[in-house]
């Protein structure tokens, strides 16, 4: 995604051309440097435009040449750079939305399938569903310390999506790992913390509560962005 920063905005200013009674039309590019100020010219332009299409182009060839001119400044340049970097910010954040809203076209099938299966997974036999909608089966039940939502802990886990497929597993690799509740996504944290030392419970965390929109690896790996996911853990130990 690009970013339209001051700095950016700035850059392609300095290589602006022509102005208010000049005649840019009839140019000659009679050296190599009148080539390179057209060829900068005609890149920065390009550049500028795509950033920011709806730009006066007016308005900024009168700014460029009170610059280039030394004329007094309608705006300041403390304001100049405020107004700059507010005009950055909005236009990082409406790109972020152009963004996600593809992204959520794009996935739209893989979370209607995944609300699809958390509906009817709370229906069956032993499911426990949370006020946030994190699903839990209690497979053994534990008798040690209990974990916190900040605790650092040892556990055993295996990962899978809804249809089964294995993205990652502790119990696979034979080594049980620790973290901290803290660091991990809010479906660990709220999960494990209602666990005990010994337990063992089967955890169907929907997306929300999982990678959402921000999948690993980009959505190339198993879990794709908007994916409920599916843990068994065992909690070893609470430090």
């Amino acid at each position: 995604m690009k970013k339209v920063t001051l700095l950016a905005i700035a850059s392609v200013t300095l290589f602006a051309c022509g102005g208010e009674g000049e005649n840019t039309s009839n140019v000659t590019l009679t050296n190599n440097m009148d080539s390179v100020s057209y060829a900068i010219g005609t890149s920065q332009a390009k550049g500028l435009m795509a950033q920011v299409p709806e730009l006066n182009v007016a308005a900024f060839m009168k700014g460029y040449k009170d610059v280039s001119d030394s004329n007094d400044l309608v705006i300041s340049d403390a304001d100049a750079q405020v107004m700059l970097q507010a005009f950055g910010q909005k236009k990082q954040m409406e790109a972020a939305a152009k963004q996600q809203e593809e992204q959520e076209a794009m996935y739209s099938v893989v979370k209607e399938e995944g609300l699809k299966f958390l509906e009817e997974n709370k229906t069956k036999e032993g499911v426990q569903v949370t006020a946030s909608g994190l699903q839990y089966i209690v497979l053994k039940e534990g008798t040690g310390t209990q974990a916190t939502s900040s605790s650092d802990v040892i556990a055993h886990y295996h990962g899978t999506t809804p249809n089964g497929e294995v993205f990652d597993s502790s119990v696979d690799r034979g080594e049980p790992i620790p973290f901290n509740l803290g660091q991990v996504i809010p479906g660990w944290t709220e999960g494990v913390a209602l666990m005990k030392e010994g337990a063992k419970y089967k955890f169907f965390i929907p997306q929300e509560l999982a990678y959402g929109a921000n999948a690993p690896q980009g959505g190339k790996g198993p879990i794709k962005p908007y994916m409920p996911l599916v843990f068994e853990v065992e909690l070893i130990k609470v430090n």
